[in-house]
């Protein structure tokens, strides 16, 4: 319950603060002239010290050379850390914790993290730049940022991308309270964006009625789709799969014709996580499987009884497992799933070796698009087989896995943050008709959102599926182009290119295969976002030594090493080894 308080005092906090923005695209429609008229004064006063280059250094000292000069860089310094478009009179330049991305996140030939169309906008509207003082790509970078913390040697902004980092930070007094300056730096709009998810998102940032943190916006994904290869299908003679079944025979019947292998290797079956699932849903999970059985692992969930039990423990997981088993013995599971590292089930796919796994919508962006730039004969084709085992509304969602943005205790310019996220995900998409093509021109490229400054995303909770509704209105010419946003624009155009047939590209192939064939199966299928139930005060994280207990049960059952009735043995050894005082300290919690 202390957190349900401490959500209520964030939001009566800001209740004043947000009466203007209200809660809805109605009210930031209403505020849209306004902030576009400040945003030309501010722009056009900063323009008066400052060209959109950045070169400060003899302009600077024009506007201090009097009395009247200081009072109007004064009043613009105010303008610009007041409001969310305002343009700083100099250069404000903030070192940065940045995270790689696989291929230099996929940034077209001469851009890099500090000098690419998000940072030359940025400049060009806010006059801000990042340096990116720390690097490190994914896979290491919660391990990095672990180091910085306990050297407390921040970067000015940080993303962290784990609670225990966070509440670390904010124990430990290492990072700006953010409350004032997102009340005052955030556009109405990006509020809007944060009210479709109900209170619980800021509130996931919040500490004591402060923002500590600004969180990314959990967009929901929808389930895992099954991808396979279709033109492997076509050689074979098979017909695209109606059930779960029928897929499962498919990949049988690339394991016995060899499909990707070569002489001398094994055939690679359907591609799977030693995790075996997500709590985000990533790539190569078998999550669906466990759907198919109304199962959820490795979350919380409540039982017929109303009880909180955590959701690896069911006798739903148990029948999921042995299926997995039957797919295992048959072959269709990758037969060596439990030797397989993260990098190493990418390279599988990038490599022609696979032709089957679960992914998410955006999986032709990642790492779909690396094959199809390696062989551009290769075709995948995304199946929802889950559709009539759509999850409950009895899963519990935390926040353990998102991201938070930061800043350092004691940085000058703490509502940056604010001003980059309304310029990135409003102004320019929204606002900005003449100026943001090169910056919109990124979704089209399939550009990875780590090549942004802020390594997040913030959009409304349904915003894949609205985008695609849109791009399907104009193609069947039901609606005009021009009614279009900026990112659905750059979309609507790699799709119509790749429509055509003509010099298409990979980026186009893989617009297309995200935003309409895969989010359009999810919208045909009548997939619709459930209203998540979020844990109170704690996030529901499993200790290692249980994480791993589970971890090694669930592989030996699928690979046969001991009989299903383990499962059984599993469960209590896991309430014995300390998941009985979790249980019941998470059900405390929640009452």
């Amino acid at each position: 319950m202390k957190n349900k308080k401490r959500i209520l005092a964030f939001w009566l906090a800001f209740s004043m603060a947000f009466s203007l923005a209200g809660c809805g695209v109605e009210n930031s429609e209403n505020e849209k002239s306004k902030h576009w008229e400040k945003l030309k004064a501010e722009n056009a006063e900063s323009s008066d010290t400052e060209g959109i280059t950045g070169n400060t250094n003899s302009t600077v000292s024009d506007t201090t050379s009097d009395d009247n000069g200081k009072a109007d860089s004064d009043n613009s310094w105010e303008k610009a850390s007041t409001t969310a478009y305002g343009k700083y009179p100099e250069l404000v330049t903030y070192t940065l914790g940045q995270l790689n991305g696989a291929n230099n996140s996929n940034l077209p030939e001469g851009n890099t993290y500090e000098d690419n169309a998000y940072t030359r906008y940025l400049k060009e509207i806010l006059n801000v730049q990042n340096q990116s003082i720390y690097m490190e790509r994914e896979d290491r970078y919660n391990d990095y940022v672990n180091v910085l913390v306990n050297d407390h040697t921040l970067p000015d902004v940080l993303v962290v991308c784990d609670r225990e980092t966070l509440y670390n930070l904010v124990e430990n007094d290492l990072i700006e309270d953010l409350t004032e300056v997102y009340a005052n730096c955030t556009s109405p709009r990006i509020k809007a964006m944060y009210n479709s998810y109900g209170s619980q998102l800021l509130g996931a940032g919040t500490f004591d009625g402060k923002l500590m943190a600004l969180p990314e916006a959990v967009i929901d994904h929808g389930p895992c789709l099954l991808w396979l290869r279709k033109d492997w299908m076509e050689q074979l003679g098979l017909e695209e799969p109606e059930s779960f079944e029928e897929a499962m025979d498919i990949i049988q019947a690339f394991q016995e014709n060899r499909m990707g292998a070569e002489e001398g290797e094994e055939p690679v079956g359907l591609v799977c996580d030693t995790n075996l699932v997500s709590v985000t849903s990533q790539n190569y999970s078998v999550e669906p499987v466990f759907e198919k059985f109304y199962a959820y692992p490795r979350r919380w969930i409540k039982d017929e009884n109303g009880e909180i039990v955590y959701g690896s423990l069911t006798k739903e997981t148990k029948s999921a497992l042995a299926y997995l088993r039957e797919l295992y013995k048959r072959g269709i599971l990758d037969q060596n799933f439990a030797l397989r590292a993260q990098n190493n089930l990418r390279d599988l796919v990038v490599e022609g070796k696979c032709g089957a796994f679960f992914g998410l919508w955006w999986t032709p962006n990642n790492p779909l698009m690396d094959e199809i730039e390696n062989d551009p004969e290769a075709d995948w084709e995304p199946y929802y087989l889950t559709a009539d085992y759509q999850e409950k509304n009895n899963v519990y969602t935390s926040f353990s896995d998102n991201k938070y943005v930061v800043v350092r205790k004691g940085y000058e310019h703490p509502e940056i943050i604010m001003k980059i996220v309304s310029v990135l995900f409003d102004y320019s998409r929204f606002e900005d008709k003449e100026n943001a093509d090169e910056i919109n021109s990124y979704f089209g490229l399939n550009v990875d959102p780590t090549a942004r400054p802020l390594v997040i995303n913030v959009d409304y909770n349904e915003a894949i599926y609205n985008v695609t509704k849109d791009i399907r209105r104009v193609i069947a010419g039901t609606q005009k182009e021009s009614n279009l946003s900026a990112l659905e624009k750059s979309y609507y155009s790699a799709c119509i290119k790749y429509l055509s047939g003509e010099d298409v590209t990979a980026e186009d192939w893989a617009a297309y295969k995200s935003r309409i064939s895969a989010v359009g199966v999810l919208v045909d299928g009548n997939y619709k976002p459930l209203q998540r139930q979020y844990l109170e005060e704690s996030d529901g994280e499993v200790p290692n030594i249980l994480a791993s207990l589970e971890k090694n049960a669930f592989i030996q059952l699928i690979m046969g090493e001991q009989p299903m009735d383990y499962f059984d043995t599993f469960v209590q050894e896991w309430y014995a080894q300390g998941g009985q005082e979790l249980t019941e300290k998470i059900r405390e919690e929640n009452s």
